[in-house]
């Protein structure tokens, strides 16, 4: 239920404009923050999925970008990756 909700606010969010129109940027990656959260919580779940989106957002904070970078979700969670080798 959580999940449905935060996915559905995500998606009114990108409906609505997203960052163009709520912070007057564009995103610097692809697919924008918003997308690759929702992706992330779709793949991972709500809670390791809004911390990777969270870390995402984080990155993205350079106005001068004039490339969109790729940075597709991962397939596993980055902290589980680690314990793979």
């Amino acid at each position: 239920m959580l999940k449905t909700s935060v996915l559905g606010a995500i998606r009114w969010y990108q409906r609505r404009g997203g960052s163009r129109r709520f912070f007057n940027l564009d995103c610097n990656f692809e697919p924008s923050c918003s997308e690759y959260t929702a992706q992330a919580i779709e793949r991972h779940g709500l809670g390791q999925g809004l911390k990777l989106g969270l870390q995402r957002i984080r990155r993205c904070n350079d106005p001068d970008c004039v490339a969109k970078h790729l940075d597709p979700v991962p397939t596993l969670p980055t902290s589980l990756k680690s314990h793979e080798s």
